[in-house]
């Protein structure tokens, strides 16, 4: 054996000298010069996208993105050297310019919905043009357009070898095939190493494709847009595979489940018969409630519903890629959001068990209104789904070209002309669930002109020598994009006051529970609030990060401050036992099982719980395997958490909760793709024909 290893070593010894003095390197070098800037072009790009995304050095240099990207190119790239050499540029641009691509569409889709593209999301393109501005001013970025760097190295190094003549002293056609085989081997070599490297997590999350942050961090960019495809056709072939699969795990979770409420509570039924008005404020944010410029409230009413209702003041919005159309999904049928697409694109002709339908079955009359295109987030389709009896949309609205405020006509006509259909509405029904969705607060924010005063900035007295006073300004937030969206979330605001009013001077609010919530959060990077909180009036820059005035806003509290408020309003809650605060941590699934408890409704499927019943037990799930609860916030992707109270936890519990993760957001995205609420009662149907018929 010894003498085995010492041939070995005898072998690397005299292949490394050959190396040195032949200058094997050099000429390697010198003989493929294309291919080798083609692989460092690209693999340069990729890590720039990581970099430029996930914001770390150890993202930058993670070893297993790196390894797993140069597989994939020294893949394609070695088929290069079967061209020949006059030819082989075009071959290796096309692929640059493929490659480049990928870094560019998924550096601009990273800044707007924090997560990497999905060729899945190619049937939401429709949509683009509605939101045309905000993609424009908010999402596309200097940074974006680095990457079409790869392309123009590859040019400016074939002219150079064209100059010199290099193309015409490439290797005869025997050559190319051997430089094929062999980079095809060293493709392979590098591929064993990387799966070497993989652990059964990694390959777990690579297979499920839920956590993309992670699998770019392990799988590279290039192998995690191959998986994307393979995964974003799964619709397409579900009646070939999976099933039987996906419904054995639905059985296995739901079989437990009760088909009636098996807990009640202080809160049981008590709004049961009571018309129900939800508020859907979009891209409103919790961390409004308490913020104040120069004495004035941002959202002073939104503020004084939340001190005189039921505030829900650690809530989270759990959206994935279809942002308002995921909020509403969890929000009215307790599910997740898919893995792949959207489900108000993707499988709106699916069965839910969904608030308005079983509001509808006790009785109610039963609609949305939203002065938006109908087709929009294909809420058409998805509202007759949902158990919606009537969808007033942009067609049933006047719209005026003075009243449309950012994308559409503006909240406060919006609201006015909705109470006049709430008038008639309330003529012909008793009892009424209705949903008002909100639209002047969605991004890019940029209609300043027509939020009305409400100044960011921060006044200063002082005074002169001659002893006079005057009042000063410091710019402070003031023409960025989040003290534009201030600005903005202060109009909605006063909108929500105007109705509030209009409600109750038409007696609306008599016999009314109004419910709000926030959709999600209004996506800006976390350095603008790095500059809100760390604002030098005296420089008017901000401190810096050695300066004893500076404040960290990490990436944990970015993700904390996504928050969005809850609130259950009644005209008489204030100062009875109903008007409190909630603090118990709580996402936007466990909303339908709570009101279900309040009004009177249960849906077996749902996978939220009554907070009431749950309470400090309750742990909220997001659609990238993150978790949080009352005491810990767990990031999957750096597989690290951040305790809330100062607690360790334990190993335990961090795997328990993983366990629990990746179990709910299997059993929901199946729910929802292979149609399992139907196919169970179908199944049920059958079991009871084949019965009646042996009787």
């Amino acid at each position: 054996m010894k003498k085995k290893i010492h041939n070995y070593k005898e072998k690397i010894v005299k292949f490394c000298k050959k190396v040195k003095k032949e200058h094997l390197i050099k000429k390697y070098i010198n003989n493929n010069v294309l291919f080798i800037t083609f692989v460092l072009t690209c693999l340069l790009n990729s890590t720039l996208l990581r970099f430029f995304t996930m914001h770390t050095l150890e993202n930058y240099l993670a070893i297993k993105p790196i390894l797993a990207d140069a597989v994939i190119l020294i893949l394609v790239g070695a088929f290069g050297y079967l061209i020949k050499g006059k030819n082989r540029f075009i071959y290796y641009m096309i692929w640059e310019i493929f490659f480049t691509a990928i870094c560019t569409i998924n550096s601009v889709y990273y800044t707007f919905y924090t997560s990497f593209a999905s060729v899945s999301m190619l049937s939401l393109t429709q949509y683009i043009t509605s939101v045309g501005d905000a993609v424009v001013e908010n999402v596309l970025q200097l940074k974006d357009l680095i990457y079409i760097i790869g392309p123009i190295i590859l040019i400016l190094v074939h002219n150079k070898l064209k100059k010199q003549n290099y193309y015409k002293k490439i290797e005869l056609k025997t050559e190319r095939k051997k430089k094929t085989l062999k980079t095809l081997t060293a493709a392979g070599i590098l591929a064993v190493i990387f799966t070497v490297t993989l652990t059964p997590l990694d390959v777990s999350r690579f297979a499920k494709q839920w956590n993309r942050e992670y699998i770019v961090m392990r799988f590279g960019i290039f192998i995690y847009q191959f998986n994307d495809v393979i995964t974003s056709i799964q619709p397409k072939i579900n009646s070939l595979f999976g099933y039987d699969q996906a419904m054995k795990e639905f059985k296995e979770y739901y079989d437990n489940v009760s088909s009636t409420p098996e807990k009640t509570n202080d809160y049981t039924n008590i709004f049961e018969g009571k018309n129900v008005l939800v508020i859907h404020a979009e891209s409103m944010q919790n961390n409004l409630l308490n913020l104040e410029f120069n004495g004035q409230a941002v959202v002073p009413n939104l503020k004084r519903l939340s001190e005189e209702g039921m505030y829900f003041s650690n809530f989270y919005s759990q959206v994935s890629v279809g942002t308002s159309s995921d909020s509403e999904l969890t929000f009215n049928t307790s599910l997740m959001p898919t893995q792949s697409g959207t489900a108000f694109v993707s499988y709106f002709d699916r069965t839910y068990n969904a608030i308005p339908k079983l509001m509808h079955e006790k009785g109610y009359y039963t609609f949305s209104m939203h002065a938006n295109n109908a087709d929009f987030w294909n809420r058409r389709s998805m509202y007759e789904h949902l158990g919606y009896d009537k969808f007033y949309s942009k067609e049933t609205y006047k719209v005026q070209k003075e009243d449309i405020v950012g994308l559409g006509l503006s909240d406060k006509e919006f609201f006015k002309q909705s109470v006049e259909k709430l008038k008639k509405i309330t003529q012909k029904h008793d009892k009424w669930y209705g949903v008002m969705i909100m639209l002047s607060n969605h991004t890019p924010f940029s209609d300043v002109e027509k939020y009305g005063e409400f100044d960011v900035d921060m006044k200063e007295t002082i005074t002169n020598e001659d002893g006079t006073t005057e009042e000063i300004s410091h710019p402070y937030m003031e023409g960025r994009k989040l003290g534009n969206y201030f600005k903005s979330a202060h109009y909605a605001d006063e909108a929500l006051g105007e109705l509030f009013d209009n409600l109750d001077k038409n007696g609306f609010l008599d016999n009314t529970v109004v419910v709000i919530y926030g959709d999600h959060d209004a996506r800006l990077p976390r350095s603008d609030y790095n500059y809100l909180y760390n604002y030098n009036k005296e420089t008017e820059k901000m401190y810096d990060k050695d300066d004893a005035n500076y404040k960290e806003y990490d990436s944990y509290q970015y993700e904390l401050g996504r928050k969005v408020p809850f609130i259950i309003w009644t005209k008489d809650m204030k100062d009875s036992q109903l008007n409190m605060e909630v603090k118990d941590v709580m996402g936007m699934y466990d909303v339908m099982p709570t009101l279900g408890n309040m009004f009177g409704f249960y849906n077996k499927y749902q996978l939220g719980h009554d907070i009431f019943n749950i309470k400090s037990d309750n742990i909220v799930v997001f659609p990238t395997g993150n978790w949080v609860t009352n005491t810990v916030y767990y990031n999957s992707q750096k597989e690290e958490y951040l305790s809330l109270d100062g607690s360790a936890i334990s190993e335990e519990e961090i795997k328990k909760n993983n366990e629990y993760a990746s179990k709910l957001l299997s059993v929901s995205n199946n729910v929802i793709v292979y149609d399992l609420i139907q196919k169970s009662k179908e199944e049920k149907q059958l079991l009871n024909y084949k019965e009646d018929a042996k009787k």
